[in-house]
């Protein structure tokens, strides 16, 4: 169970969304949320279903979660080669993060997210 420090807001943000790595669009959705930590980190989540998954590969890497069982990490196929662990999924989540369910979220410092 999450204690008030750990405790994520999620909400659903306004608006259409894209994602787009090495010139290629990832996906889209008007049902991206947004999810912020108790220390100000800031991450946009899409839908499963409104990315080009040909794109993602699923590696090795996992790491802890405070709201899931784990996070699971994704390569990114762009045309440039692989981004290592560009991408990942809460598996699991749980409380209030059971939103998350079914959402990829991404390094923005390689994979540009943005409102059009």
């Amino acid at each position: 169970m999450f204690t008030t420090l750990t405790e994520p807001a999620i909400r659903r943000l306004p608006g259409t969304w894209v994602v787009r790595a090495a010139g290629a669009v990832l996906g889209e959705t008007d049902a991206a949320l947004e999810l912020t930590e108790a220390n100000g980190l800031v991450q946009v989540f899409f839908p499963e279903a409104d990315l080009a998954l040909a794109f993602f590969e699923r590696n090795a890497r996992r790491a802890p979660s405070a709201f899931s069982e784990s996070v699971q990490y994704f390569d990114i196929i762009a045309s440039n080669g692989a981004m290592t662990d560009a991408a990942w999924v809460h598996e699991a989540p749980v409380g209030r993060a059971e939103r998350l369910a079914g959402h990829i979220a991404f390094d923005t410092m390689r994979v540009a997210v943005e409102r059009i």
